[in-house]
């Protein structure tokens, strides 16, 4: 039986680090939530082995080499599908053979060709697709298990089709309106290092040839451009060392936090983060509600899924109260992380029983501030990156012509 190395938290917030034996993920995660601890990381140390010998080994017909993981737009497309063959009636194996035949090579369609296996053997869908976490995330598993229990899996499908789609909606909101600023920035670099590397040493050059003794500003734009002529290279390395440095930090819990508290405090990029991080928290806690999976676990999935060290102890503490028998509304006011209108909504949910609505029309609200927040961040940066381009022009121009207004005045005497 394989063994699972965890790390978790037990009831006082310390850190317990342990290993379990199961038969997969999910069931190593239920035995260690019966111990009473919060699972914050899982992998499996032994059987991988064996596993890889009797999965990996034999390709099945169909399968075929791949790497990396499968796309949030081809997960989207597949359970939107699968959602519209269930709704027609169709029986599970039929509707996932259906998909299966008709996808493209790839990470998805490799797991669907075990996912069809598993259950024509007898497995059940959530089951299947458990054993896929590179496709199926724990709450794609959870709400399709719920949805078995209840007997209403088309309905849970289209909720996830619909929960899916806004998600893949809004990151590619965010993501298409940092294109436009970052294409200017690349633009803006690569037409100064031409300037700096192949014109300014030819007025340099010019300088020299006259004796000229140069201003200020000229002598250090000059030792500028002979630094990018001579260390060019650096330039790519400064994002790329930025990049690591931050990846190092985030390998320490404390680093991590501190980093995410850091990015709150930007000011409108900040903003934008708290806002977005609880469009999506608040519209993955009210499908998993809606969908019958249980409070506690639905907290635990929604923790995972938050990407901000700052909104994960929010939610675990939410977690905590829970377990204790208090409410959702009462740790997230304490933690000045939300709006009182948040709180409000959440408490109101909760003393009517109509948590999901509320969740679902929170994270509606925060959405649509999403959007009119990027489109005036989009109207800042232009007018900024305007003004900051200019002003660098402005000098360079300023700097050359500085001198060469002084050798036009001697030449003319």
């Amino acid at each position: 039986m394989p063994t699972f190395k965890f790390e978790a938290m037990d009831t006082t917030g310390g850190e317990v680090k342990d290993s379990v034996e199961a038969a997969s993920e999910e069931e190593a995660q239920q035995k260690i939530r019966n111990m009473g601890y919060f699972v914050t990381k899982i992998t499996e140390v032994a059987g991988k082995k064996a596993k890889g010998k009797k999965g990996k080994g034999r390709r099945k017909k169909g399968q075929t080499f791949t790497i990396g993981g499968v796309s949030a737009k081809s997960l989207c497309t597949f359970t939107r599908q699968f959602s519209t063959l269930q709704d027609a009636g169709l029986p599970v194996l039929r509707s996932l053979k259906i998909l299966e035949h008709q996808m493209k090579p790839g990470v998805l369609k490799n797991a669907l060709i075990d996912v069809v296996d598993d259950v024509e053997s007898g497995s059940s869908l959530s089951e299947a697709f458990g054993k896929h976490p590179k496709c199926f995330d724990r709450l794609y598993v959870n709400m399709v298990k719920a949805g078995e229990a209840g007997g209403a899996l088309e309905v849970i499908l289209k909720r996830l089709a619909d929960f899916k789609e806004k998600s893949q909606s809004l990151k590619r909101k965010i993501i298409g309106a940092m294109v436009y600023p970052v294409v200017v920035i690349c633009v803006a670099v690569g037409i100064l290092t031409f300037i700096m590397i192949y014109i300014i040493p030819k007025f340099e050059k010019i300088f020299k040839d006259f004796k000229m003794k140069l201003p200020a500003m000229t002598e250090t734009l000059m030792a500028t451009s002979r630094w990018f002529a001579n260390y060019w290279y650096i330039l790519p390395l400064i994002p790329l060392c930025f990049w690591l440095l931050i990846k190092l930090i985030r390998l320490n819990r404390t680093g991590a936090y501190a980093l995410d508290r850091f990015y709150l405090w930007i000011p409108i990029m900040g903003t934008l983060i708290e806002k977005t991080t609880i469009a999506r928290t608040t519209r993955t806690l009210g499908t998993l509600v809606a969908s019958g999976v249980p409070i506690l676990e639905a907290l635990s999935i929604v923790r995972e899924t938050c990407t901000n060290a700052v909104f994960e102890r929010m939610y675990l503490r939410v977690y905590e109260s829970i377990r204790e028998g208090d409410t959702i509304a009462q740790p997230l006011k304490e933690s000045r992380l939300v709006d009182d209108m948040v709180v409000n909504m959440i408490d109101v949910g909760e003393e009517t029983g109509d948590l999901d609505t509320m969740l679902y029309k929170i994270a509606d609200v925060y959405d649509e501030e999403v959007d009119v927040l990027v489109e005036s961040l989009l109207s800042l940066l232009e007018p900024v990156m305007i003004v900051i381009l200019g002003g660098i022009i402005g000098l360079i121009v300023i700097s050359l012509f500085m001198p060469l207004i002084k050798l036009l005045d001697g030449l003319s005497k």
